[in-house]
């Protein structure tokens, strides 16, 4: 009898140590953060809530299209897509931002549901500087950083998508150094920049001096010394094993203009201005034959050009005098169906693109495009308002044949129609 109630003693002591620890199992489990619980049901697999950014966007940015796109995709993206010579920067993941304390046990059980059916999420870090910076940190990601991003590999889409329909021949030729005559080398930052004469050329041969170490500042550099002097090497100086390797290695960008502004703004400077050359080479040639009674002066001197009878020279098939650089295709002055140039920039936003390109390559902090113009300085720029009244000068049959000899270039690097009566 005395054994008997000894044994149910112990059973009840064993079933009370049984449920006590029950308990204290469920009170641990429902005390346990949701994202360490997840972590150890799910080993190698890391979870986290989304990251709230910083209120104050960049100008430009948007917090709703910022959320849009995993870091994952962007750095994925920016990363797998980087032009050879470029190392885009890509953000580090942010910390997950853990509540810790103790939770209501319903608001516990919810929570663990929900971050079990949660993919994994990351987010674009915000740029949260309250200071303007006219040249983003190597490291800095922001809004405006991506759209730029963006913009660069939408330019070349569009670009490779012309060159691929139009010029499908291209990528079977042998680039020759005719192709790449226009190329300019800084070898310090392993730069290669295609010059487009009238699309910023002059300050951006003044940046790759500053790049080079030739010149401390652009503000110092004249402008004879940028187009007549030699301190840049062109690419079809070297040899073709130097050609070859440069272009295979080197950043490779090009800065294009609209096509009629760009025309007008050649006009402008060599005909509307005292010039030594082009006044006699080009002037003489365009009035004897595209003049009727033109003056004996005229014909000696070449000056006074009128912008209807140069583009009848330049529509001529039988020109009576060759092109130039100035007012030639980008297509020819760059072959970029045959080289492929990882930065498109554009004359309409120089400054921003600009920029980022000196970012891209992690040039001086200091060193910004430079925003003044050198040549007839008093002279305001030719905008799209001052070619149009160029251009309404000429008969609508001439807009239209002087279109279609810009037409590629309106093409690839996708320039509206800049009359509305063009097709």
């Amino acid at each position: 009898m005395t054994q008997r109630p000894r044994t149910m003693r112990l059973a009840c002591m064993f079933s009370s140590v049984l449920l006590f620890g029950a308990a204290g199992l469920l009170l641990f489990i429902s005390l346990q953060d949701p994202t360490e619980l997840a972590s150890q049901q799910a080993p190698g697999i890391k979870f986290s809530r989304p990251w709230q950014p910083h209120q104050d966007l960049p100008p430009g940015g948007s917090k709703d299209s910022d959320l849009e796109v995993p870091t994952e995709r962007v750095s994925r993206d920016l990363s797998s897509r980087a032009p050879r010579g470029l190392t885009l920067p890509v953000p580090d993941q942010p910390q997950p931002l853990l509540q810790r304390g103790t939770r209501l046990r319903l608001r516990q059980r919810r929570r663990r549901l929900l971050i079990k059916k949660m993919p994994a999420v990351a987010t674009i870090l915000a740029n949260s500087s309250e200071t303007p910076c006219i040249r983003p940190g190597p490291r800095t990601l922001d809004g405006r950083w991506i759209s730029l991003h963006r913009s660069q590999q939408e330019r070349k889409r569009v670009m490779q998508e012309a060159c691929a329909k139009y010029r499908a021949s291209s990528n079977r030729r042998a680039i020759t150094p005719r192709h790449v005559s226009r190329i300019f080398v800084e070898d310090r930052h392993r730069v290669l920049y295609c010059e487009v004469p009238k699309a910023g050329c002059s300050n951006w041969k003044r940046v790759l001096m500053v790049l080079a170490g030739l010149a401390s500042s652009t503000a110092d550099i004249q402008h004879n010394t940028v187009h007549y002097g030699s301190a840049l090497k062109r690419l079809d100086t070297f040899d073709r094993q130097g050609i070859l390797h440069r272009l295979s290695t080197y950043t490779k960008m090009l800065f294009v203009r609209e096509p009629f502004e760009r025309l007008v703004s050649a006009f402008r400077d060599k005909f509307e201005h005292p010039n030594s050359y082009y006044h006699p080479v080009f002037g003489k040639a365009i009035l004897a034959r595209y003049r009727a009674n033109a003056s004996r002066e005229a014909l000696r001197t070449g000056s006074g050009v009128r912008f209807p009878e140069f583009i009848q020279y330049l529509l001529d098939v039988h020109r009576p005098v060759g092109m130039d650089i100035h007012w030639d295709h980008v297509s020819r002055l760059c072959s970029p169906c045959l080289i492929d140039y990882d930065f498109v920039g554009k004359f309409e936003s120089m400054e921003e693109d600009a920029n980022f390109f000196l970012s891209l390559i992690h040039a001086p902090r200091n060193l910004t495009f430079p925003r003044f113009k050198d040549r007839h300085s008093q002279e305001a720029r030719t905008t799209a308002r001052i070619a149009h009244q160029y251009f309404a000068q000429l008969s609508a049959l001439q807009r239209q044949r002087t279109y279609d000899f810009y037409y590629m270039d309106y093409l690839m690097f996708n320039y509206s129609k800049p009359f509305a009566d063009l097709y």
